[in-house]
């Protein structure tokens, strides 16, 4: 069964400042559900993301069991030195099944999806003090 690639989210978008975190989130579908026929019998399986972990592209990884969330909501988020960097979310899923509708039951085990990786720089902003008479 495919299971959705889900892509990680910052902010703010594009460009970030140093000394201002940048919120990570996902904002796919973290639940999917599968019916299928095998031999007569009607399965039904649920796959659910139970744990993220946001590879934040400096050396740290950031795990959740919750999706995040954007601003003002965020729950994962990191502060990062000038530069560009390449963060991606790695999901991992467990699931449960039923045949016939019967009794649900644990599938042993779980599986990981990789999101596609979002690039993006981290400025340093230098004040300037001008006259305002100007």
């Amino acid at each position: 069964m495919p299971l959705p690639d889900l892509p990680a989210q910052q902010q703010p978008p594009g460009n970030a400042l140093v000394g201002l975190p940048v919120v990570f989130y996902t904002d796919g579908p973290t639940t999917q559900t599968f019916t299928v026929d095998i031999r007569g019998f009607t399965v039904d399986i649920v796959a659910t993301a139970t744990g993220f972990s946001w590879d934040t592209g400096d050396g740290t990884v950031l795990t959740s069991t919750d999706p995040g969330a954007p601003y003002p909501d965020h729950a994962i988020s990191h502060d990062y030195r000038s530069g560009t960097y390449t963060a991606s979310l790695t999901t991992t899923w467990s699931g449960t099944f039923s045949v016939d509708g019967g009794a649900t039951a644990d599938v042993p085990g779980t599986t990981t999806t990789d999101g596609p990786p979002v690039t993006f720089s981290v400025l340093q902003a230098s004040p300037v003090l001008t006259n305002p008479y100007d």
